[in-house]
């Protein structure tokens, strides 16, 4: 009950603190937007791109790609930009366990309302069919909570090492590539509008990566945390 009780105040002061300054929210929502219009641009001055056979396959991966640098944007901050001082505040009044808790939930919830808001953007200046519109959004937020999940736990990593940004995009290649790849294919095979049955295994995989780095946080911060 205690852990439940100081993960949802620390939940609370981080979407108070987001809500009063907006800094990540507005950060990247204008990165997203600007990407997306950079990119229309630049396939609109390249002749037969809207034509050609592959351009659902592009419009797939690219969406990804932008939101895979979104992601880094709005979470590689949830750690480096926390002051030692507070930090070992936090470290007096909570334990490690329900900061690491509030800072994934926290960062799932941005990140689920940027994508539906990026996905709503790109779609406007990208258009393409959906074969399944709903089984797309879901593989959307899937994705969000995948790229939420897995950054928060490497910020957590990094900030203990000198928030070292290299550091941070070393450690998350590994762990980000096989999620980067699982959405893809779930997300074409949403765009396709195949059988939603063929994807669970897909399913399975992000569900069984999701609970790995979160597991692993779990065991993992406390010990950050004492340093």
């Amino acid at each position: 009950m205690k852990l439940i009780n100081e993960t949802w105040y620390l939940l609370k002061k981080e979407i108070l603190l987001e809500w009063r300054s907006k800094y990540a929210f507005n950060g990247v929502l204008l990165y997203v937007v600007s990407t997306v219009f950079v990119c229309y641009i630049a396939f609109n001055l390249t002749p037969g791109f809207t034509s050609s056979t592959g351009y659902s396959v592009v419009w797939n991966v690219l969406f990804w790609i932008i939101m895979l640098f979104a992601s880094v944007n709005a979470i590689a901050k949830s750690f480096m930009q926390e002051s030692k001082s507070r930090l070992l505040y936090y470290y007096s009044i909570a334990s490690p366990q329900a900061i690491i808790i509030s800072k994934t939930i926290y960062n799932v919830l941005l990140m689920s309302l940027l994508s539906m808001l990026a996905l709503l953007v790109y779609m406007v200046f990208f258009k393409n069919k959906l074969g399944d519109p709903l089984f797309y959004f879901l593989a959307v937020l899937l994705g969000s909570i995948s790229f939420s999940t897995v950054f928060t736990m490497i910020s957590a990593i990094a900030s203990k090492a000198g928030n070292n940004g290299t550091l941070m995009a070393i450690l998350s290649f590994p762990v980000i590539i096989p999620v980067i790849l699982v959405l893809i294919r779930l997300s074409k095979s949403a765009m396709d509008g195949i059988d939603r049955s063929l994807s669970l295994q897909n399913f399975g995989a992000l569900a069984a990566i999701n609970v790995i780095v979160i597991a692993t946080s779990l065991l993992l911060f406390p010990f950050l945390w004492r340093d």
